[in-house]
This record gives structure tokens, C-alpha cells and sequence, in this order.
């Protein structure tokens, strides 16, 4: 699965970010000190107006606030970032067609394993939903945390979706230090997509 890791540049550093999917219409499991808010979750919806939409080649569609930017990442992958003050990366969303052996039923562990294979430390998998309904799919959701090799550390949270026409991962994440305020982004976006 390596074009389905993304790169994003943020003043010339890069941070690396891992790339897959989630969505869901149950809750994740809250974690206190991670979570947005205990009733934070996922549900398939059509995205809020004024929001945009990256279509890939399998047709799948990642949708993201007007307040983001589309950015560079892997061929056949759409992402799209949040920047702060000094162009700093406060989000991160990415989706991806299905690249090697990841299925519903391993995704759980095969995300976790990528993540480490690219060279993630401490990565900690924190939730498992499965059986996820999307708006055009059905998809297994991880919830992880991870610090980079520059040290930087994040949550993300990875979904395959199995579609009707194709499978995708999506990939949405977030500095551990803004999770609160980006993940209700975060999740709408995981909402609102499409495979």
C-alpha cells in the first residue's frame, strides 16, 4: 500500500501522514483525553453546502470543508489539508483506491502494521467499529495514534469501504494537540463520502 501513504508539505518540513479510510453511523469508542466530545461520530450524509468534492478514478469522492485545501499527494489519490498559523498542518484527509490484500475482515490489523512498516513509532490502535454503513458502502474503521519519525504525533482515524463499484481507503488525521478542534471536521467529512 505505498501510494496509499501521503505526504504533505507543511514550510518545507514534510510530515508524513498515513492514507486510508473510515466511516460510520455508530460512534467510536471515546478515549477522554482524545476524543472531540464522548458523542462525536460518524454518519452517512450527504455533505454540508459549500463543501467541496475530489473525485478519484474508482469514482470514489472525498468531500471537505471550503476552509481546506486541496493538496499534492500520491497519482489516483485525492487530500486535502487544514493549515494554521506558519502553514503548520492542523488536518489531514486523504482518500485512496484499495492498493494491496487490506480487507474488511484484517483491516483492522493490516493498518496498524502498515503504519509501522512506513516507519511510525508508537503506534497504538485505541478503536475497531466494523460493519460501518457509508453512503455508498460498508467499510471497517480503526482509530490509532502514532508519532513520526520528526516526532510529530497524530490520530487518525483509517476506514476501508467496500462499495458497490470499488474499495477505498480513507484517511482522516490530526495533530494529537488540535484533535478537539478539527475532528468534528474530521468526521463529517468521513460522513459525506462517497465509493
Amino acid at each position: 500500500m505505498g501510494t496509499a501513504t501521503c505526504r504533505a508539505a507543511a514550510l518545507g518540513s514534510l510530515v508524513v501522514i498515513g492514507a486510508a479510510g473510515c466511516g460510520t453511523a455508530r460512534q467510536l469508542p471515546s478515549h477522554s483525553a482524545l476524543t472531540a466530545a464522548p458523542s462525536a461520530s460518524i454518519r452517512a450524509q450527504a455533505p454540508p453546502a459549500g463543501w467541496h468534492g475530489s473525485r478519484i478514478g474508482s469514482g470514489a469522492v472525498l468531500f471537505y470543508p471550503p476552509s481546506w485545501k486541496r493538496a499534492r499527494g500520491d497519482a489516483g489519490t485525492a487530500t486535502a489539508t487544514l493549515e494554521g498559523a506558519g502553514r503548520r498542518l492542523l488536518g489531514y484527509l486523504n482518500i485512496t483506491p484499495q492498493q494491496a490484500d487490506e480487507t474488511l475482515a484484517n483491516w483492522s490489523r493490516f493498518r496498524v502494521s502498515h503504519n509501522r512498516r512506513e516507519g511510525e513509532k508508537e503506534v497504538t490502535r485505541e478503536a475497531v467499529l466494523r460493519q460501518v454503513r457509508f453512503r455508498t458502502g460498508t467499510g471497517t474503521c480503526v482509530r490509532d495514534r502514532y508519532t513520526t519519525a520528526s516526532g510529530a504525533r497524530y490520530i487518525e482515524l483509517a476506514c476501508l469501504v467496500h462499495g458497490s463499484a470499488a474499495t477505498s481507503v480513507i484517511i482522516a488525521a490530526s495533530p494529537r494537540a488540535n484533535w478537539s478542534s478539527v475532528s468534528p471536521s474530521l468526521y463529517r467529512a468521513l460522513s459525506a463520502m462517497t465509493t
